[in-house]
Parts: structure tokens; C-alpha cells; sequence
């Protein structure tokens, strides 16, 4: 899909008449899903999110790119929601994550939105204000549990699109979209986060990517692809990130995490510590793009039906989650098994001392066998057999 199939143009079309709507909510049961999934909002959504990736491939941060008056206004619509984080203080309360100053600031918000997206589109769309604002309003996390996560992000991700879609931002509009008005999105984003300490909303735990953002490790990992001497392994290590981060949105990511979190990365972002043994980042974009078309954005939907063993009762995450995870953990851990150790659907798993016997491939010469025994790994294969069991 080209960007011209979301609506964008290479030229400003002249005004055309336009029909407007608040939005609401569509997705209320499961089987809603399937809905969202055929309709040409998705379509468009996906094809947004995959153009952007191409756009930014191979480029930095730093680079030089167009920059035209309706990129410059999204961001000082930014810079004014990091304003009002100045004037609203987290208060003194006895929890220490959630903070209620959070619920003035986005009060504010709320009532004002309207006019931060009239101060960006044109005056010959202004009916579309009212309809753009909600998603923008939805981007910065939910004001009754004071948390934040990959669906608030996807709502951006939304406004931007519809932005695209009424012709407010074009084609050559594309890197500036991602490294100058994304970016800024995202350290706006990461200051609420800290200043009202905000819950992860979904979060999966050592499971998910990471607690609060997902597009910036696809359009992150993009821009690493060809890379000269950056490879995925480099990631984990603190001088390469230190050195870098300014450059590349995905070592932008784990330098946060690595300020937000303590203890071994491997421990806390297991997923990602896995993601770095991936041989290419075209590989890792390729993976990303794949887990986040089957979970990222039907994060908001109903829970997920307990499927069908019982086993899987307490289990996060639903069937599509699982097929990705199947195939993210055989390309990021390519365990050579014994045909003696096959994980056969429904078999029995290996216990830790055959673990221990396990071969690894000379590209993860790295990896030392103990590590195959530490309770991280080894609750990925169960998984992963699991997984496979069900699937059959």
C-alpha cells in the first residue's frame, strides 16, 4: 500500500466536501475483532505504519529532511502538552505510582484539545476538529487508572494517519513525521510517564516488548537496517547505546529502559535481550511488524476467551500471540534438539539436565549453555511446547 492509498497526496487537492463524525467505540465483543481486521480503517492504519517504515529505512535521526508548517504546528501542539506538565506538579499522596496530578492535566486536555487540532489543520476542514481530537485525547493514556501503554500510542499513530487521510500532511511529509513530530511525541510521552509515574497499561510483563511503547522499535529497527557496523547484538551493550541513541529511535528505547529499569537487561527485557541475538535488523523488522500486526493493535479489545486446555487458563495472551511467539523463539533461539528431544505437540518437556545437553549453532557461540537452564529460557521453551501442543 502507497501513501497515496491512505489519502495523502503529492499535491494540496482543492477543498472537497467532507463528512465528519465523532468516533466511537466498534469493538465491544471478540468476534468484533475479525470486523476490525477486514475494514479499511486497519488497511489504512497498516498501511500508514509499514509506509512510515519504509520512509525512515537506513535513515538517522539527525539527518536532514523537509520540514513543512503543518509538521512544525503538531509540534508545537506538543511542546505545549510538555508546557502544561511544568504547570501541573505531581501532588503529595500516599501511592506512589499513579499520581493524581495526572487527571488535572489531562482535564485540560480534554477541554482543549479541540483547539490544539484546530491550530493545525486548515480552516476549510475545521468541521474535522471534533472527530481528530479524540484520538489525540486518547493518545496520552487513561485518565482514570493513570496509565499508559501501546494503545494509547497507537491512538498518535491514529491522529497522524487521519491527518494524512483529510491531506493535512503529504508525502514528502513522511521522515519529518516520524523523526520530528513521533519523536517528540515520545519524549512528551516519557515525561508523563516519570513525572505521574503511570502504570504500563496491558503490560506483559518480562513477556511483552516493553511496557509502554512498540512503533518506535519498528521504525527504530528500520533505520538500523544495512547499518555499516551497528548489528542487533549491539543493542545490549551500554557504551554502543550511550554513543548512539541521538541517531537511532530504537537506542533511544533501550537507553529508557535501561534508566527506568534495574537489574540484568536479560531479566527485565527478556524479550528484547532475545531479539539480540537476531542475525540481521531486517530480520528484527521483519519480526517486529509481525507481533505487532497480531497483537499491538487490538490491544484495546475484549479479553481474550480462555482457550480451550486448561493449562492455559492464567495465560496472557490468545492464540495469534502464541503463533508469533512460536516463531519469534525459533528465530531468535535456533536450539538444535536431539531428535530424542523433539517437542512434539502434546509430548513431554525435556528435563533441565537434558537441557543442559542441548547444542547451540556456531552464530550463538555467545550463548553459554547455562544460560539454557536459567528460569527465563526455560520458560520459553515450556511455552513455546505449549504453544505447539495447542496449535496442533
Amino acid at each position: 500500500m502507497d501513501w497515496e492509498d491512505i489519502g495523502a497526496s503529492e499535491e494540496v487537492a482543492p477543498p472537497v466536501q467532507q463528512c465528519f463524525m465523532i468516533p466511537k467505540k466498534e469493538i465491544n465483543v471478540v468476534s468484533d475483532m475479525a470486523k476490525w481486521k477486514r475494514s479499511q480503517a486497519y488497511a489504512d492504519y497498516m498501511g500508514f505504519i509499514l509506509t512510515l517504515n519504509e520512509g525512515v529505512r537506513g535513515k538517522k535521526l539527525t539527518c536532514e529532511y523537509k520540514v513543512s508548517e503543518p509538521i512544525e504546528k503538531l509540534v508545537a501542539l506538543l511542546n505545549t502538552l510538555d508546557r502544561w506538565i511544568d504547570e501541573t506538579p505531581p501532588v503529595d499522596q500516599p501511592s506512589r505510582f499513579g499520581n493524581k496530578a495526572f487527571r488535572t492535566w489531562y482535564a485540560k486536555l480534554d477541554q482543549e484539545a479541540e483547539k490544539l487540532v484546530a491550530t493545525v489543520i486548515p480552516k476549510h476542514l475545521a468541521d474535522a476538529a471534533p472527530e481528530v481530537a479524540v484520538y489525540l485525547k486518547e493518545s496520552v493514556g487513561n485518565s482514570t487508572r493513570i496509565d499508559y501503554g501501546t494503545g494509547h500510542e497507537a491512538a498518535f499513530a491514529a491522529f497522524l494517519c487521519c491527518l494524512c487521510k483529510i491531506g493535512v500532511l503529504r508525502v514528502d511529509d513522511q521522515m519529518a513525521i516520524v523523526f520530528k513530530v513521533f519523536n517528540r511525541y515520545l519524549e512528551v510521552m516519557r515525561k508523563l510517564q516519570k513525572t505521574y509515574r503511570m502504570e504500563p497499561a496491558g503490560s506483559q510483563g518480562v513477556w511483552g516488548l516493553d511496557d509502554f511503547q512498540f512503533l518506535p522499535f519498528i521504525w527504530g529497527s528500520s533505520q538500523l537496517i544495512d547499518h555499516p557496523s551497528l548489528e542487533p547484538r549491539h543493542f545490549v551493550d551500554e557504551k554502543v547505546v550511550n554513543e548512539n541513541h541521538k541517531d537511532f529511535m530504537f537506542l533511544e528505547c533501550i537507553l529508557f529502559i535501561t534508566e527506568m529499569k534495574t537489574g540484568p537487561f536479560a531479566e527485565h527485557s527478556n524479550q528484547l535481550w532475545n531479539i539480540s541475538a537476531v542475525p540481521s535488523w531486517s530480520k528484527v523488522n521483519q519480526g517486529l511488524i509481525r507481533m505487532y500486526k497480531a497483537e499491538t493493535p487490538g490491544r484495546e479489545k475484549p479479553k481474550q476467551p480462555a482457550l480451550h486446555r486448561s493449562r492455559y487458563r492464567n495465560y496472557p495472551f490468545g492464540r495469534e500471540f502464541l503463533l508469533v511467539l512460536c516463531e519469534f523463539f525459533e528465530m531468535v533461539m535456533p536450539v538444535m534438539l536431539e531428535p530424542s528431544l523433539e517437542l512434539e505437540p502434546g509430548g513431554a518437556f525435556p528435563e533441565e539436565e537434558e537441557l543442559r545437553q542441548l547444542s547451540l549453532p556456531s552464530g550463538l557461540g555467545w550463548l553459554h549453555h547455562s544460560m539454557l537452564t536459567s528460569m527465563c529460557c526455560l520458560a520459553l521453551a515450556k511455552i513455546l511446547n505449549e504453544a505447539l501442543a495447542c496449535l496442533a
